[in-house]
């Protein structure tokens, strides 16, 4: 990812630089130059598409040019909502961990979202299903998100948030039965303490050593189903080479149960999160897809320790944590 690659033809040398940001891929920066350049050229190139990645970053808030940029087909008006419940960088790399997600929508929109926050010492988290589909699923998840956030920025712990969100959809998602599934969670850089609730979803992975286990937690009700409900939290303490992997139904139920999940986790252990949420993507594809029945969604963090430890970065991400180069 980090690799600026250069190739020459007809008299001219086409360089391809990425432009990142925090192991964020924000995009490519291709030049055609007209001599071969040399290694202080390249440096220089890859300088430029880092700081092209702070440009594009701060621009965005005033065009919609690079939002068009990036959709392959027109949006509808949920999947238009989901898009803005979703973190504005899918990536994150700092010095104790890495973090990536990915949502694949189905073709109704499932309600499905994921979102995280770093503070100095915290990485809070969430992974949400919204139930049914369409604009009233995205509705219910823009309560549940949106009230999560909103608690978390005041301060509050994270039986807090989910109390609050319970709350907020129970009072306002309209009929009764709406409701969203959840895992929240706040990781300590520190310690390497992670406290987890699950609210009536799919229980998070641990990767360790080649091993996949569901992390064993407390039984909540879904958020908004049980008004007046409590919640209990967990907690799992990382290692170093740890992966936490945190999943929707869409990677599942249904057609996607076919996945031996286990055994793609296990495949793409040595990836970066970046590459390994969308490696996991395209094989859920390739068993349910191309047109998937349910949102599938995903989010991945990497420990590394060592909260204190400096991130080496180069063009704005680590190179020590890219994926090894494709063969050929």
């Amino acid at each position: 990812m980090q690799t600026t690659q250069v190739r020459a033809e007809a008299g001219t040398w086409t360089v391809w630089a990425p432009v990142t940001e925090r192991g964020e891929a924000v995009g490519l920066l291709e030049l055609v130059l007209p001599a071969e350049p040399d290694r202080r050229d390249l440096a220089e190139i890859s300088r430029i598409a880092h700081v092209l990645g702070f440009v594009v970053i701060a621009n965005r808030r005033h065009t919609d040019l690079f939002e068009w940029g990036q959709r392959t087909t027109p949006f509808n008006l949920s999947a238009e909502i989901q898009r803005r419940l979703l973190p504005g960088a899918f990536t994150c790399e700092a010095g104790a961990f890495t973090l990536s997600g990915w949502l694949e929508p189905a073709a109704s929109i499932g309600g499905d979202t994921f979102d995280y926050s770093l503070a100095r010492h915290l990485l809070h988290f969430s992974v949400t299903d919204a139930m049914g589909h369409g604009v009233a699923s995205a509705l219910t998840a823009t309560l549940g998100v949106s009230s999560l956030r909103n608690s978390r920025r005041r301060g509050q712990d994270l039986v807090a948030q989910a109390g609050a969100a319970n709350a907020a959809v129970a009072e306002h998602a309209g009929p009764k039965s709406t409701f969203m599934t959840a895992v929240l969670g706040r990781l300590d850089l520190p310690a390497g303490v992670c406290e987890l609730i699950n609210a009536g979803h799919l229980p998070p992975l641990l990767v360790r050593g080649g091993d996949v286990q569901p992390v064993q937690l407390p039984r909540n009700f879904p958020l908004g189903m049980v008004p007046d409900t409590t919640f209990t939290s967990g907690a799992v303490t990382l290692r170093p080479g740890d992966r936490l992997v945190i999943l929707t139904d869409g990677m599942r139920e249904r057609r996607a149960a076919q996945l031996d999940l286990a055994a793609e986790l296990r495949a793409v252990a040595a990836l970066h999160p970046r590459e390994a949420a969308r490696a996991l993507s395209d094989a859920v594809l390739r068993v349910a897809g191309p047109t998937l029945a349910d949102d599938a969604t995903l989010l991945i963090v990497d420990w590394y320790g060592d909260h204190g430890q400096l991130r080496r970065s180069a063009g704005g991400s680590d190179p020590a944590r890219a994926s090894a180069p494709l063969p050929g």
